[in-house]
């Protein structure tokens, strides 16, 4: 996403990156794909700012810092308020001894946010029973990748920081698990009816879309895997761990966790219909192609680099799926 975000606060809003790649028919390279139609090529994000470093003072009051109870159970945390840092400031609390941190892995965590102007406790996994998984490496984590990397199962963090509505937060995060997933489909190959946007692979998986000449947008949403894999059947009521490219009918890439760089999650009841009625029912581990009309999308409002109106067309790499 746009702001660095601490746990919770990294909403997986789909289609909210805006990414530019059209290559359009007449491009003149001579290449097969590029003759077929419009081809929608993933193009990377830029790379985030880096934060400035923490002052003394900042160091000083997240080292005040105290965080009393043992790992597994919510914590006790409290300070001197007001707190301020005039830039993201953490420490370790408690060093794991569990499995190590590595960038790709899925992570769950739990956390506890308090507000730095009082201490008043605006937000807690502990207490909904809802822990929070993403990948490490995830962009719209940020804030937790460089300072989870290389710790183990069982750490705990303590930070502040300032929030998307410019408040001073503080967080304590404890990891609770760590999983390998795979980076990108693995099953049987489907063959796709003729006349949808064809998919190419790169080695790594990444897919490259080419729309035909002349394609009728759909009325009905279109779902054809690609790809079956072995896994158990997506359900509406759980959380997804996906690699995805999602174009616009002129070749206009818009979003994807490709060029991101890691898979993303997120419920999959609070996406759009189209993701949700064409996962679902699909298996782990396949990769499917959706072809999105407008009123299972964004329908007449615009969103971000999406017109309104608009077909979108997705490629859908389902990697795991597990309770929400």
């Amino acid at each position: 996403m746009k702001h660095r975000t601490t746990a919770g606060l990294a909403a997986v809003a789909l289609a909210s990156i805006a990414l530019t790649g059209c290559a359009s028919s007449d491009s003149g390279d001579g290449s097969a794909a590029a003759s077929d139609g419009n081809v929608c090529e993933v193009t990377p994000a830029a790379e985030p700012s880096p934060a400035p470093s923490p002052s003394e003072a900042d160091v000083k009051a997240v080292d005040a810092i105290e965080v009393a109870g043992p790992v597994g159970k919510e914590p006790k945390v409290t300070f001197k308020a007001p707190l301020k840092v005039t830039s993201p400031t953490s420490r370790v609390v408690d060093e794991g001894t569990g499995e190590e941190l590595a960038e790709g892995a899925q992570v769950t965590i739990n956390y506890v946010v308090l507000a730095g102007k009082d201490g008043s406790t605006s937000g807690s996994t502990w207490e909904t029973k809802k822990p929070e998984s993403f990948t490490l490496g995830d962009p719209q984590y940020d804030l937790l990748n460089d300072r989870l990397i290389g710790q183990k199962v069982g750490t705990r963090i303590v930070m502040a920081s300032t929030a998307m509505d410019q408040t001073i937060q503080v967080t304590m995060v404890e990891v609770s698990e760590v999983k390998e997933i795979p980076t990108r489909a693995e099953g049987t190959a489907v063959e796709p009816k003729d006349g949808l946007p064809t998919v190419e692979l790169a080695d790594d998986g990444q897919p490259t879309v080419t729309i035909p000449k002349n394609y009728e947008e759909p009325t009905d949403l279109v779902v054809q895997p690609l790809v079956e894999g072995d896994g158990a059947k997506v359900t509406k009521d759980q959380t997804v761990t996906v690699q995805y490219a999602g174009c616009l009918l002129d070749g206009t890439s818009f979003d994807s966790s490709w060029s991101r760089g890691t898979p993303t999650s997120f419920p999959l009841n609070g996406v759009i219909p189209g993701w949700t009625n064409g996962i679902a029912g699909q298996k782990v581990g396949s990769q499917v192609l959706l072809v999105v009309p407008a009123d299972q999308g964004y329908g007449d409002q615009e969103n971000g680099a999406i017109p309104a109106n608009s077909t979108l067309v997705f490629v859908v790499d389902i990697l795991e799926a597990k309770a929400a």
